[in-house]
């Protein structure tokens, strides 16, 4: 018997420190109308549920600097305002998120951590023989996404 092939999992697990209070990082976390000018990956952005609240459900489309889409939805299973979000992630992707906030002196630490599988058959496929590849595609959207909340925060009053 061969051996057995691996998942095609992306996983990510990452600690951020921003120079704001948690209050100010919840804060732009609510304002999920702009997400999609934040953030040049996410299209066709919606949220049910109004809020960033438990039961809430966010619905977009992943496009990153490679050629495929993955369209999501993110449902918040737990939230605590300034401290923490669990989430469920279903669509083209499907596994579990997490989100803690800390103050950490005058500003905060964040951790954030993720694993989703990916359902596309291509991008299965793909996983197979270019998973570092998908992964250096998918870490590039995080630091875009880091990024963009970081120029959020220093913009804010």
């Amino acid at each position: 018997m061969g051996p057995v092939p691996r998942r095609p999992l992306i996983t990510h697990h990452g600690h951020y420190e921003f120079g704001r209070p948690p209050a100010d990082l919840w804060r732009a976390l609510e304002e999920v109308d702009q997400f999609e000018s934040w953030w040049s990956w996410l299209e066709d952005f919606r949220i049910d549920g109004g809020s960033v609240a438990r039961g809430a459900v966010l619905h977009g489309v992943v496009a990153p600097p490679l050629p495929y889409r993955m369209r999501i939805r993110v449902e918040l299973s737990e939230c605590e305002p300034c401290r923490r979000i669990g989430a469920l992630v279903h669509g083209d992707l499907e596994g579990e998120a997490q989100l803690e906030i800390a103050e950490a002196g005058t500003g905060s630490e964040v951790e954030v951590s993720w694993t989703v599988e990916m359902m596309q058959r291509p991008m299965r496929v793909a996983s197979r023989f270019a998973h570092p590849l998908m992964q250096w595609g998918h870490d590039a959207v995080v630091a875009v996404t880091v990024a963009g909340f970081r120029r959020r925060l220093e913009s804010m009053e």
